[in-house]
């Protein structure tokens, strides 16, 4: 790997490890999961950067997974009404970057499956098994998305990180045969936040139930204490 493309990979993942320290804090001081807009700032930009590091590695999993959460960033950045305080110029190169990107991939599909697919550096059965993990590691963004939606908010729930921890885990694996380190450090990190906002999220939840318990019990007893018509 040239230091060019190492200097690319790196600066993704530096991204991403930023978004996640900031999410961390942030749910350390609330002591309960948050979605801070800074967290989806760096998403769309790590993943900009990620899909370009995938594309010098001839990694088609890399280009894949960041195909995914892409515009679920974007959908996120939405939510926090960020998105329309971007320049006009700058939310259209965003928008239209993969598309471009994509059809270009379409128009010349025989070389893209020589270049990607076959590439002698990935055999198949590892390609596909990076390719299941970075599916699954972007597809607790769709969860997440969905979640969201249907709450009305940008929320990053429990089964949100549980799919992180488990993507990430696989991805861990397919870096370490490859001896991909840009995917083995971000992961690393990312593992350790994960399973910290599980914790949180686990904790949070007990602490809301345990709330709820005493009023609930107070309510039964006055209740009981009424008197009968």
């Amino acid at each position: 790997m040239s230091t060019f493309i190492f200097g690319i990979g790196l600066l993704a993942q530096l991204c991403f490890s930023a978004r996640i320290l900031v999410q961390w804090i942030w749910s350390e001081r609330a002591h309960q999961l948050v979605s801070p807009t800074l967290y989806w700032v760096l998403s769309l930009l790590g993943s900009y950067v990620m899909f370009y590091y995938g594309y010098l590695r001839s990694d088609f999993s890399i280009i894949f997974g960041q195909f995914v959460s892409f515009y679920i960033y974007i959908a996120n950045l939405q939510y926090k009404g960020v998105w329309k305080r971007i320049p006009t110029l700058l939310r259209w190169l965003l928008y239209v970057t993969p598309v471009v990107a994509l059809t270009l991939t379409a128009e010349g599909a025989g070389e893209f499956v020589a270049h990607f697919l076959r590439n002698e550096g990935v055999p198949l059965p590892l390609l596909i098994f990076g390719t299941v993990a970075q599916t699954l590691f972007s597809s607790r963004f769709i969860y997440q998305i969905i979640y969201s939606v249907r709450h009305g908010q940008s929320l990053m729930p429990v089964s949100f990180w549980a799919l992180s921890l488990l993507g990430a885990g696989m991805i861990l694996v397919y870096g370490l045969i490859r001896l991909d380190w840009i995917l083995v450090l971000g992961q690393s990190f990312g593992i350790v936040a994960y399973t910290r906002n599980i914790l949180i999220g686990m904790h949070a939840a007990r602490s809301v139930a345990a709330a709820n318990r005493p009023e609930t019990g107070a309510a039964a007893a006055s209740d009981d204490k009424s008197p009968s018509l």
